[in-house]
């Protein structure tokens, strides 16, 4: 009788437990939510799982010698910016040895500093002086290819002993006519062709970018264990971990039984016949080879801690792929991955269009897909799309930087974006990025970096304060003379003191770092985050991201339990709401674009 009270007590348990979660899930079904458990929120988390990550394009930062180039002493010597801003680690776009066709990205040498960025000795010294600040360096890895003046490519080239199969070479075939053609139709990402010929060695290799950047072959074992050396080596140099660059090329289809690589189908998302995304390029991206070699870095990244010690060596990874292929990236229930795969959702959802809308749309397909007990991270811009606040509207700089702050998990800022830094304006003739010099003057703007690249914005002075030499490798962007770093720390209310006002809360919030989420898109253009966590202080997020005023009622729309009044923490720059107010969440009015963190005290 005892055993079978229980049992009854127990259903009845479940049952009411069941209906609860029913009735909870119907109270807040237009809303996306998720609450952690008391010993979850508790949880001490690694130092990455709430960093701030900051990424430096090296040649645009600061210029220490007058060349008009940037360098790692001047990286060195606007350390304490950093640390002022709160960054916890800077990942340097590359550093190494390179002849700069892709400005870093094709490497002549994985072991060795690009001489116009310094020396080894000036590395130490960043690292010296980063480890003192507090401050972790990370590298920019780039293992999918190496520059056509790598000495393993040319050793490739004469087919000497060991590296015959360094890269992905092939006869190419015979068309109609008897004339050699390339192995297959595939394209680069720079345009055209994605094989080329070398009368040397009578085959074609792979590249998947440009012409100069040989693509590695990574079903030689040899290759492997090279990138791998790679990682250990400059681990050993003291840094706390890479950014590991376009992954999903890493492998390709292998050739089929006659040693033939098939051809890529027509996707019809253009006309244009040398842009690579006339393509579909199934077969020569995100393949499942590609999932195990992340497994096997991060392998590598928890090995030397283990022998070393010292704080976690991270791995992030750069993935423009579809929410299925990504959250592999991040390992498996027995084998670990990236500690973060990059979240493009907030630069790729919202190509569509800037919107509360979009942006629960960008949200949710990270939140929803991601495994359990992973970190999310939040980006916005990077050194290959156009500037944030050109992209979103400048008059949403403020409340992009406020929504990546106070979502859960990483964030990840590049150089620039706390200042609203825009794009720069570049002509034909001053254009350098190879993704535009291989098309024409008529079309290069649909294709070129350039304008996310300039000068980093120090100064109202001689060129923005980053180099004293006549002429800097790309011109500035217009509004230095406003948006730089001096003017802005000098003003009573600026992006840049906005963006440090929520580091600090950031880093002082158990709730911005632990707590649980909720979010919803409350009408096409009005977005509100809440961020809560028992026994501490309820913040919320709330932006306008249309064009015209509104007003809410958080309450009613969003979530009955809120108070009846909230303190005002941090507005967007034009917000005339007066910082330190007390604000009704049942009746707040937002002009276009205005963003607002509210909290509210805990008893």
């Amino acid at each position: 009788f005892i055993l079978n009270m229980k049992s009854v007590l127990h259903s009845r348990n479940i049952f009411l437990s069941l209906l609860a979660v029913v009735l909870y899930a119907h109270s807040s079904c237009w809303a996306c939510t998720l609450t952690s458990k008391n010993a979850a929120q508790a949880e001490e988390k690694d130092w990455w799982q709430t960093a701030q990550f900051y990424q430096i394009y090296p040649r645009s930062f600061q210029d220490s010698d007058g060349d008009g180039i940037g360098d790692l002493k001047g990286i060195t010597s606007r350390l304490e910016y950093l640390k002022d801003i709160g960054v916890t680690a800077a990942w340097l776009s590359p550093i190494f040895k390179s002849p700069m066709v892709d400005f870093g990205y094709d490497i002549a040498d994985f072991y060795e500093i690009q001489s116009e960025y310094g020396t080894m000795d000036d590395f130490r010294e960043l690292i010296a002086k980063a480890n003192a600040l507090g401050i972790k360096i990370i590298l920019d890895f780039v293992p999918n290819h190496s520059s056509d003046e790598c000495e393993w490519f040319q050793k490739s080239l004469r087919r000497e002993r060991g590296y015959e199969d360094y890269y992905v070479w092939h006869d190419g075939k015979l068309d109609a006519d008897g004339k050699r053609i390339p192995p297959s139709n595939w394209l680069q990402a720079f345009r055209g062709s994605a094989w080329e010929w070398r009368e040397e060695r009578q085959q074609y290799y792979l590249h998947q970018f440009a012409v100069q950047q040989v693509d590695l072959n990574y079903r030689n074992p040899a290759v492997v264990e090279q990138m791998k050396r790679i990682l250990r080596y400059w681990l050993d140099q003291g840094v706390a971990g890479f950014r590991v660059d376009a992954v999903p090329v890493l492998f390709e289809v292998e050739t089929d039984e006659n040693g033939q690589y098939p051809d890529l189908e027509v996707s019809g998302t253009t006309d244009d016949k040398d842009d690579r995304t006339y393509l579909k390029n199934n077969l020569v991206e995100n393949r499942p080879e590609t999932i195990d070699m992340v497994y096997q870095w991060r392998q590598v990244m928890d090995d030397y801690q283990r022998i070393h010690g010292g704080d976690t060596r991270v791995l992030l990874i750069e993935t423009y792929a579809p929410p299925a292929y990504t959250m592999q990236m991040y390992g498996n229930r027995s084998v670990e991955g990236a500690h973060l795969p990059f979240n493009f959702n907030l630069i790729t959802v919202l190509k569509q269009g800037v919107s509360a809308t979009t942006v629960q749309e960008a949200v949710d397909e990270w939140m929803k897909n991601m495994p359990a007990k992973r970190t999310a991270n939040w980006v916005i811009g990077n050194h290959d799309q156009r500037r944030a606040a050109s992209r979103y509207g400048v008059q949403r700089t403020d409340a992009m930087n406020m929504l990546v702050l106070t979502l859960p998990g990483a964030s990840v800022t590049y150089q620039g974006e706390e200042l609203g830094m825009i794009d720069g304006e570049i002509s034909w003739e001053d254009t350098v990025d190879p993704a535009a010099c291989n098309s024409n003057k008529d079309i290069y703007e649909n294709f070129t970096r350039d304008p996310s690249r300039t000068p980093f914005q120090w100064t109202a002075g001689t060129n923005a304060g980053f180099s004293t030499a006549s002429k800097t490798w790309l011109p500035l962007a217009p509004q230095y003379q406003t948006l730089n770093v001096d003017v802005e720390n000098s003003s009573a209310r600026s992006h840049l003191k906005i963006y440090k006002s929520l580091v600090e809360l950031r880093k002082s919030s158990k709730t911005l770092q632990n707590g649980s989420y909720k979010y919803k898109a409350l009408a096409e253009d009005l977005f509100v985050l809440k961020r809560f966590l028992n026994g501490y202080d309820t913040i919320i997020y709330v932006a306008n991201f249309g064009d015209k005023t509104v007003t809410v009622d958080l309450q009613s729309e969003f979530d009955a339990t809120l108070p009846s009044t909230m303190t005002l923490k941090i507005s967007s720059l034009d917000s005339t709401k007066t910082l330190g107010s007390d604000i009704n969440p049942k009746s707040i009015i937002l002009a276009a674009g205005e963003a607002l963190i509210l909290s509210s005290h805990t008893k």
